[in-house]
């Protein structure tokens, strides 16, 4: 009301001067003076009335009402002075202008008085009541008639606009509310992924539960509706002393009136454990009181699970269920640091199967794989819980020993070892002899350091391979034959790239529906004059301990940017890029002049990157994928799930394919569930993020079968096609086009 109190009091300065205007001559001054005073009197009061109202920081009380009221009564009996008392001196000119002020009066009132019809009311009838008395004293029994339809008229209208009036303001109101609510819950949304909403009252309990959260608390909303929260989600009679940590954290918050944000809360719901993710922010009115809590939460419960497997995975070997190489170097790590403190010993052991690529090369790898199941349950057999026993990768596994005062136990133990791993096994009809060779070495003597102790155990383990296998060989600093190999393959592998030694080869990876070859993947192969055919296995690891993967990585890359500029436009070239090549400040630069040299466009190259990425630095190996991917090139993340969690960063980084590890795929193939479970996860975890999945090492056409049907997008494998050379490669292009020209 105090919005309009200077304009309602200018239009009534404004209808007065008609008045006076009317009269004058007609009326005795006097009169008109005192009638004029009388009015400004009422609207003095008004304002200063309405300006005590607006300046009030409470709500309004009835004595504002009554004071408001009893304004809009004087105002009405003043303007009834006119028609009561002037009009009978005037002509029947000025009580048809008469008339129409007091019209515009009401009519005004209607439009200035919206939000207290009473006020309108009032003063409609005073008014409507002095003109028909006038027109009874007067005969005008029509004009009278025509007075009192007026008046009902516009108390009715004035009613119904006092009634939109309210309706508005209070839907004004409720979106305000519900715009600030839905605000919150997208935020959280987009930020948390969170699917419900709660609110709870300065006395922490619920109110205006709405149904999902009823559902998550198990309760029906009515049931659920002024109940305390923290009594809903604790364990049932549980005293406030013996809640849940997490519970206790949440009641400190919701006590103190604290922010907070993704906070991890184990509740009980209905005597089920379940996991909550909650967020919530205090709730204050426009004075700052407290009003309660806001926020919203979502049942993490299966998300934490699935984690908690994503952990498990992330430290155990999948095919062998033994501690990979991560766990192993946890527990190396731990083991260094009690010898240090206690001055005593630990030992490393590292086992290495004889003949086991002859198993693979002849028979499989899916027999491969099962002859390593059947290796990790001896050694399990052979361990026990006393010792730490895992696998590094391929068919190297690793014992640590944390206590190893004693020389003759660490020989017992590799003898039992190899005695065990070389009795015959028998894996699909087929008897198998392997065979096992030990390299160990003890810290801190041989190293004060997890790195330098596996190295220098590594070293013996080649020792031992070196005199024929089935040996246990103790690491000594006089192992110069290993040093001198190694030292000879570096020099070789230092002038391979510039002798012209290197070639690549390109295994195609095909459409999973359709079969046709939408890549190939490029691989470096060695051919050395002085050691002959060099496994990658054993330079490519070479090359990144020397920092030589960085100019060989260089020429991969122009190499396979050259040929796949031959290839149809529709065919993409798969680059693996080292982690050292990518920790370089200008690897980018090094794609851009392979790119421009070649002709090649940047959305034909794919580069692929294993998880280990994310072990070193991951910060400089991400700003390098991001700056790949701001040239238009995609990125893969190959072998994923085999031994590092890089969840966090799928989400970060938009790879455009993940690559599901080959012994995933043998697992499915042998009906793992663990396996198939993970492919699943997998592909929909991709799905999810628009990336597509590549299914590794498909050798059979069942397991081709079996990854079609799983949703892989691509698959990639001997199945398809050997790693070939680049005449081999080009020829299945030809071949396809006389396919054509002969439809």
């Amino acid at each position: 009301m105090a919005k309009f109190t200077f304009q309602r009091a200018y239009a009534n300065a404004v209808l007065a001067l008609f008045v006076i205007r009317m009269f004058l001559g007609k009326v005795e001054p006097v009169w008109l003076c005192l009638w004029t005073a009388a009015l400004a009197a009422v609207h003095v009061r008004g304002i200063l009335i309405d300006k005590r109202l607006a300046a009030k920081s409470q709500r309004p009380v009835p004595q504002n009402y009554t004071q408001n009221l009893s304004g809009a009564m004087m105002s009405g009996l003043v303007w009834s002075v006119p028609v009561l008392a002037f009009a009978p001196f005037g002509s029947q000119a000025d009580f048809a202008a008469l008339l129409m002020i007091y019209g515009a009066l009401i009519a005004g009132s209607i439009f200035f008085f919206t939000n207290s019809p009473i006020n309108i009311v009032t003063s409609t009838i005073i008014l409507c009541s002095a003109t028909m008395i006038h027109c009874a004293l007067q005969g005008y029994w029509l004009t009278m008639a025509a007075a009192l339809i007026f008046m009902i008229a516009a108390i009715l209208g004035a009613i119904e606009m006092a009634r939109l009036h309210l309706v508005a303001r209070t839907a004004e109101s409720t979106i305000a509310e519900k715009e600030e609510v839905v605000s919150l819950l997208l935020r959280e949304f987009e930020e948390n992924e969170a699917d419900w909403l709660w609110e709870v009252d300065t006395n922490r309990q619920l109110r205006s539960v709405s149904p999902r959260f009823a559902f998550a608390l198990g309760q029906e909303q009515k049931q659920a509706e002024g109940k305390p929260l923290l009594e809903l989600i604790a364990l049932p009679d549980c005293n406030p002393r013996d809640y849940a940590p997490s519970l206790r954290e949440l009641a400190e918050r919701l006590k103190h009136r604290e922010n907070f944000s993704n906070l991890i809360v184990h509740v009980s719901i209905r005597g089920e454990e379940r996991w909550w993710e909650l967020s919530g922010t205090p709730i204050v009115d426009d004075r700052g009181r407290f009003l309660g809590f806001r926020g919203v939460g979502s049942d993490v419960t299966e998300k934490r699970a699935s984690s908690e497997k994503i952990a498990y995975l992330a430290r155990y070997d999948t095919l062998t269920s033994l501690p990979n190489r991560l766990q192993i170097n946890e527990g190396l790590g731990e083991a260094l640091r009690y010898a240090h403190k206690r001055r005593s010993r630990c030992a490393l052991l590292m086992v290495d199967l004889d003949r086991f690529k002859a198993v693979n090369d002849s028979l499989g790898h899916m027999v491969g794989d099962k002859l390593l199941a059947q290796v990790s349950s001896r050694l399990r057999d052979i361990i026990g819980d006393r010792l730490l026993c895992g696998r590094l990768g391929g068919d190297e596994f690793a014992i640590v020993i944390r206590t190893a005062d004693d020389h003759d136990a660490i020989d017992k133990i590799a003898r039992l070892v190899i005695e065990a791993l070389s009795e015959p096994y028998q894996v699909d009809e087929h008897t198998l002899y392997v065979g096992a060779s030990v390299g160990s070495a003890v810290g801190p003597r041989d190293g004060n350091s997890v790195e330098e102790l596996m190295r220098n155990a590594d070293l013996a383990l080649y020792r031992a391979k070196d005199v024929g296998g089935g040996e246990h060989c103790r690491f000594e600093p006089e192992l110069h034959a290993t040093a001198e190999e190694r030292r000879r393959l570096e020099a070789s592998l230092r002038k391979a790239l510039s002798g012209d030694e290197f070639v690549l080869h390109y295994q195609p990876v095909v459409d999973a529906h359709s079969e046709e070859i939408v890549s190939f993947e490029a691989l470096v192969r060695w051919n050395s004059p002085e050691h002959g055919f060099v496994s990658p296995g054993k330079f490519i690891p070479l090359a990144e301990d020397t920092r030589l993967i960085i100019p060989i990585g260089r020429w991969v890359l122009q190499q396979a940017c050259f040929e796949a500029r031959t290839w149809p436009d529709h065919i993409k070239v798969n680059v693996n890029v080292s982690p050292e090549q990518l920790l370089e400040p200008e690897f980018h630069q090094d794609v851009i002049d392979a790119l421009t040299n070649s002709g090649l466009r940047p959305e034909r190259l794919e580069v692929e990157v294993t998880e280990s990425i994310f072990v070193r630095d991951a910060t400089t190996a991400r700003n390098s994928l991001e700056q790949i991917m701001a040239l238009g090139c995609s990125v893969a993340l190959d072998d994923f799930g085999t031994g590092y969690s890089s969840l966090g960063y799928l989400r970060k980084l938009r790879f455009s394919t993940i690559k599901v590890d080959r012994t995933f795929v043998q697992g499915a193939a042998q009906n793992s569930n663990e396996s198939l479970a993970i492919i699943n996860a997998v592909v929909a975890m991709a799905n999810s993020l628009e990336m597509t999945t590549t299914a590794e090492g498909v050798e059979t056409s069942e397991e081709a079968e079996l990854i079609r049907s799983l949703g892989c997008d691509k698959i990639q494998g001997f199945y398809f096609g050997r790693p070939m050379s680049k005449e081999e490669a080009r020829r299945l292009f030809d071949i396809k086009k006389t396919d054509l020209k002969a439809g």
